[in-house]
């Protein structure tokens, strides 16, 4: 039995993740009343997300401690980077919705939390949640408050002495391997998750919804493999799949099954680490990226938004196209990083074509209904740009240095002679 416990550890996490797919699947159709699998996924997400708060704040607070030096431009490019990729997969989403439209059948799904009525409503719950009392924010996972209080104390305790900043340090790594260990249960926790998106909406999803669903997946790999590349290739001049690739790979997989950009925070730390990147820098741009770096959830917004305005043959003209792309790229940034957080921006979209929030709040039914699906892949793909982008910004940061040192080293060799 040790045997096979050690076997089974040193094997590759993905290949063990997709064993837990293939097993939960199996286990749906063959038996869908054993409930009980369920909890280990629930269990799986539960306690990734219980650890990811406390993970940010420890690792923020101790990066900014004992930081030596300036974020310098990373900081700034990796911001750009996470707007300019959620306005590019606006436009996709436009795009694609214009050449495939799709009409809905509107239902009375519930929806069990009241979607903002405006811009400014996005605004003020934004401030709300900068100021909010930091253990709330650690306890309702609040991450725009935990990284607002983290960048403040660290700033305070930079004046600290050794032995403090050295028992930060111990603190996260202490809390990093707890997160280690969490993770080695994935296959776990990814056969309970299977298991209950199987055993409980079934396969029968793909038919009703198929044009909605086609369009939605379309555009998200549309994003993942063709503008997010592009901009990676146009960033670092060379190909972008192996990074790509790996990011969707070690993180992409993993944020498909807990639908949730705030519970993968953990395992893109990893994914940061295991790539060589600047932990003071990822262990603030991660988090941050889970907030704002939402081009899936401005698919599903874009999308569903004009999916209902085809419904209901409402015109539309170009510029109010590009609106839309600007205030689906705001509300996406504004989205929640829980399952179903983007759904909720519909309503605000929607209100642009003077829809009634009666019928906007029936696409919000209309996309929980789908949820299993949608949210699977557009917590995939913000959560893999979240390390991507993260990626882009230190490499090409690098690249500049490197380039300005040679040119530097080549003046001095010419001065020589």
């Amino acid at each position: 039995m040790k045997k096979i416990i050690q076997k089974w550890n040193s094997t590759n996490l993905i290949i063990r993740i997709l064993c837990g797919l293939v097993v939960g699947f199996v286990l749906a159709l063959a038996f869908p009343k054993a409930s009980w699998i369920s909890t280990l996924g629930t269990l799986f997400v539960g306690a990734l997300k219980a650890i990811a708060p406390i993970l940010v704040f420890v690792l923020v607070t101790g990066s900014i401690a004992q930081a030596k030096g300036k974020f310098g431009h990373k900081f700034a490019t990796v911001i750009f980077l996470y707007i300019l990729s959620t306005l590019i997969s606006a436009a996709v989403a436009v795009f694609a919705s214009f050449l495939f439209p799709v009409t809905l059948t509107f239902t009375k799904a519930k929806v069990s939390q009241a979607a903002p009525s405006g811009i400014g409503e996005v605004f003020t719950t934004l401030l709300q949640n900068i100021v909010a009392n930091p253990i709330n924010s650690l306890a309702n996972g609040n991450y725009i408050g935990i990284l607002v209080w983290a960048l403040l104390i660290g700033l305070a305790l930079r004046q600290a002495s050794r032995g403090t900043k050295s028992a930060l340090g111990d603190i996260s790594d202490a809390v990093s391997k707890v997160v280690q260990w969490i993770i080695s249960f994935a296959p776990f926790g990814i056969m309970g998750l299977i298991y209950h998106s199987i055993s409980t909406s079934g396969l029968n999803i793909f038919v009703t919804y198929g044009k909605l669903i086609a369009v939605l997946i379309g555009c998200m790999a549309m994003v993942a493999l063709g503008t997010n590349p592009l901009i990676v290739a146009i960033c670092l001049k060379q190909n972008p799949y192996p990074l790509v690739l790996q990011c969707l790979k070690e993180s992409g997989i993993p944020a498909f099954f807990t639908r949730s950009s705030a519970a993968n925070i953990p395992i893109n730390m990893a994914l940061c680490e295991k790539l060589g990147l600047d932990k003071d820098m990822y262990s603030v741009s991660i988090p941050l990226g889970a907030t704002i770096n939402m081009n899936g959830a401005a698919v599903t917004i874009t999308v569903m938004t004009l999916a209902a305005v085809h419904t209901l043959g409402i015109p539309v003209n170009i510029p109010i196209a590009l609106f839309l792309c600007a205030l689906s790229t705001l509300a996406a940034c504004g989205a929640s990083g829980v399952a179903g957080g983007s759904l909720l921006m519909i309503p605000l979209s929607c209100s642009t074509f003077g829809i009634s929030n009666d019928i906007a709040m029936q696409v919000v039914g209309v996309g929980f209904i789908i949820g299993v699906i949608q949210d699977a892949c557009e917590t995939a793909i913000n959560s893999s740009g979240d390390v991507l982008f993260a990626a882009v910004a230190e490499y090409r940061e690098r690249m500049i240095n490197e380039k300005k040192d040679s040119q530097d080293h080549y003046r001095l060799e010419a001065g020589k002679f």
